[in-house]
């Protein structure tokens, strides 16, 4: 798989995490709950980010070689 490619699916993974919170709430979509969605988003971000989360993803989403 290509590197880009991994980093489009681990945006769009990272996406849908970020929306869930949105999703529950019924859908409004308000300010503060736009807000939470791009808190709940760089979260993900940063966690997906750490050597010891990354080497949990299966290899073919991980930031290194995945190949």
């Amino acid at each position: 798989m290509s590197e880009a490619a991994r980093r489009t699916l681990r945006t769009a993974l990272q996406t849908v995490v970020a929306l869930l919170p949105l999703l529950a709430d019924g859908g409004a979509a308000d300010i503060p709950a736009l807000a939470g969605v791009v808190a709940v988003a760089a979260a993900v971000t940063r966690v997906m980010a750490l050597p010891e989360v990354d080497r949990l993803l299966p290899r073919w989403l991980r930031k290194g070689d995945g190949s």
